[in-house]
């Protein structure tokens, strides 16, 4: 009998579901992720506070949808009377996945704190921690394995053969990482940005719904570089890219939006971004993202570009985002008491 490509995906999709989640949360927005990225990140925005809430939806084409939700939030403290300051923040995560409802929830405190290196210009070096609790749950009721066919077609009162001997489980989770961060000749509304993450750096152990399984939490490197080139008052370029190396598996997502505000006038409050990310070997995104200061929402869509492409018609994932980012205006404001980097 002829298997279509759409059953092909399908089974492929189930049997890689446990593997497939064993590597980390991703976001095609990675500009409204930065503690994902890097916790070095935080703080590298104009402003005293930034809230920023992604989620995505993706494979609703082919199978149940793995929906994953993110949630962060960064306040920034100067400190002393110089130009260094600190910035405190947290993220929390909830990822649902699967016919047998696989569900993470991840609550990580951040703190960074941000040196300057330079009396005249914007330039810091930023050192960044994040690190807290994760749990997973997986509900074994709503499991259907090939145990369960009797010859003539699915039978739920037989046995799926799985074993879980630990349904849900909670461990700490820990992530380092440092940034450089600078203006970019004399207009300090060009910047650049560069940072490296380890992520899992503690390598939690006995992560597994079986307890004879020891598995290991794997380590992730990312590397992150960004640029953003004003055109003229009205517009400019942001280009941002990623690299991430966790184990076997390694990840490159990269791309540009090119914004204007909408009032030709400097002082406008709308802005309008559109542009393209790519993931390598996987998918083309476009993006489109309206910012309406202090609030912003973008939306993207990934056209799936790899070996599935068929199985799922070239869908792949949808992200939406809605962000705050603003000067609180009190005393301790950071708009008069540092530089702040314009990312």
């Amino acid at each position: 009998m002829k298997t279509s490509p759409r059953s092909f995906f399908i089974c492929a999709m189930l049997a890689l579901s446990v593997q497939a989640r064993s590597q980390d949360i991703h976001f095609s927005q990675i500009f409204e992720t930065p503690l994902l990225r890097n916790p070095s990140l935080a703080g590298l925005f104009t402003g005293d506070v930034r809230i920023q809430a992604v989620h995505r939806s993706q494979w609703n084409s082919v199978t149940v949808p793995y929906r994953t939700t993110s949630l962060s939030g960064e306040y920034k403290i100067p400190v002393g009377r110089g130009d260094d300051y600190l910035t405190i923040g947290g993220q929390v995560l909830y990822d649902r996945a699967g016919s047998a409802v696989l569900t993470a929830t991840h609550v990580l405190p951040a703190a960074n704190y941000h040196k300057s290196l330079s009396e005249e210009r914007n330039m810091y070096l930023s050192l960044g921690f994040m690190g807290g609790v994760v749990q997973r749950r997986i509900d074994p009721t709503k499991m259907t394995t090939n145990n369960q066919y009797d010859g003539t077609g699915y039978n739920p009162g037989l046995s799926t053969g799985e074993v879980f001997n630990k349904p849900n489980y909670t461990y700490l989770d820990a992530s380092v990482g440092m940034s450089f961060n600078s203006q970019v000749g004399d207009n300090d509304r060009n910047n650049v940005f560069i940072g490296l993450a380890y992520h899992h750096f503690n390598k939690a152990k006995n992560i597994s719904f079986y307890t004879n399984n020891n598995t290991e939490m794997m380590a992730k490197l990312v590397g992150s570089a960004g640029i953003r080139l004003h055109i003229n008052e009205l517009s400019y370029f942001t280009m941002q890219a990623d690299y991430s190396k966790q184990g076997p598996y390694t990840e490159a997502v990269a791309g540009a939006l090119y914004s204007w505000k909408i009032n030709e006038s400097e002082k406008s409050p709308y802005t309008f971004h559109a542009g393209t990310y790519f993931r390598w070997n996987d998918a083309i995104i476009p993006v489109a993202k309206l910012e309406m200061n202090p609030i912003a929402i973008a939306v993207s869509y990934d056209a799936n570009i790899s070996q599935l492409k068929s199985g799922s018609n070239g869908q792949g994932g949808f992200e939406v985002s809605l962000s705050y980012q603003a000067f609180t205006r009190s005393m301790n404001s950071s708009q008069d008491a540092v530089r702040c980097p314009k990312f």
